[in-house]
């Protein structure tokens, strides 16, 4: 990574000699002899990738011929408990969260709660408008989550096996397009006009109009659009996509763990990372840390902003009164000693803060409070 001019955001380490590294374009390097060596794991871009079709004609001949072409996705942060615990965790844009079991060495992806998807639309042979049923289907699916930024919605023009074999291959391809392109249209404009911004939408395997483009490099190129396009009858698939861009991750122990991102999105997982729920955080402020003791967990981030949880992060609540300074900087991180009764915090401008009960009541310690108060203004 070196050579390539890679960003590193974060690091981690199992024990003395066994650490891993994240950053930018989906990097993940991993040592095992104290930091001499590196071997990269990157997330990898090969030619059953979803947006293999979407390179460049330079980047997909790379990959043809054997290189790599990595990811476009910033990894923010990586956790590890330390040994005799291997397990790892790592977190990024778009919703990105995995898990490892032996400290770096192979990774699962992480679940989600929250995703929703309808019912495929269906529609006739040929055919682009929906009948009048789906309507309100569609606009209770936009008002259901209207007010939960962080999800984005996917929509997918779906072709019948006839539909590709008569339309597409034995046609004219850019009518096919023009098709599947207004079905997904249709029912984008359904979605919008019931109050869903036009940013959250996100049109799936759209026609490749420059396909001719492609076709003597990649004979095979058309066939598997018109695979990832292939359903059993025509429609538009519907569906939550999670989107959030996650800041940092933290586990107390091989079970509890907290995520932190942007737009006052927080999760909490149970289960060692496998799967996370969202918790209902007051705020839209970025989450920019978050650290837990048992019994308690801390959140904060920008603009002052901090929160506490007392029931696994089911619930949040400002810090009772008199029990935190009034602040109005960025809060970067957070992080208790092993006991779990000392913890400090670190922001804008110097700020360091400590706790001496396990997060409940905290002091400002640098810079020095002037005589007679705890606020700034």
């Amino acid at each position: 990574k070196e050579s390539e001019g890679t960003h590193l955001f974060g690091v981690a380490a199992i024990d003395a000699q066994t650490a891993l590294a994240i950053g930018e374009w989906g990097t993940r390097v991993r040592t095992e002899d104290g930091g001499k060596t590196w071997t990269d794991v990157s997330f990898t871009v090969d030619e059953m990738h979803p947006q293999f079709q979407w390179l460049s004609p330079r980047e997909q001949d790379i990959i043809r011929e054997g290189g790599t072409v990595y990811e476009d996705v910033s990894l923010n942060d990586v956790f590890c408990l330390g040994a005799p615990s291997q397990r790892c965790w790592l977190i990024g844009e778009f919703g990105y969260v995995f898990y490892s079991e032996d400290a770096g060495k192979t990774w699962q992806r992480s679940t989600i709660e929250g995703s929703r998807e309808l019912d495929p639309i269906k529609l006739g042979y040929n055919e682009v408008t929906f009948d009048d049923q789906y309507q309100p289907v569609l606009e209770e699916f936009a008002e259901g989550i209207a007010d939960d930024g962080h999800l984005n919605v996917a929509i997918e023009a779906m072709a019948s096996p006839e539909e590709i074999d008569e339309l597409a291959r034995n046609g004219d391809p850019f009518e096919f397009f023009e098709m599947l392109e207004a079905r997904m249209q249709e029912v984008r404009t359904t979605l919008e006009d019931a109050g869903l911004l036009s940013e959250r939408v996100r049109l799936r395997g759209q026609p490749p109009w420059d396909y001719e483009e492609y076709m003597d490099d990649d004979p095979e190129f058309l066939e598997r659009y018109y695979a990832g396009r292939v359903n059993e009858s025509p429609g538009v698939k519907v569906r939550v996509i999670q989107n959030p861009i996650l800041f940092t991750v933290r586990f107390r122990d091989e079970d509890n763990g907290y995520i932190g991102g942007l737009g006052g999105v927080a999760l909490t997982s149970a289960d060692g990372g496998q799967t996370w729920r969202y918790s209902n955080l007051d705020r839209k402020m970025a989450v920019f840390s978050v650290a837990s003791v048992p019994g308690r967990a801390v959140a904060i981030g920008e603009k002052g902003l901090v929160r506490a949880s007392v029931d696994e992060g089911q619930t949040w609540a400002p810090p009772a009164v008199d029990t935190f300074p009034t602040l109005f900087t960025f809060m970067r991180d957070i992080d208790f000693d092993p006991s779990g009764q000392v913890g400090f915090i670190v922001g804008q401008t110097g700020r360091i803060l400590r706790s001496n009960d396990a997060g409940f009541q905290w002091q400002q310690v640098l810079p020095a409070e002037p005589a007679g108060g705890g606020t700034e203004g």
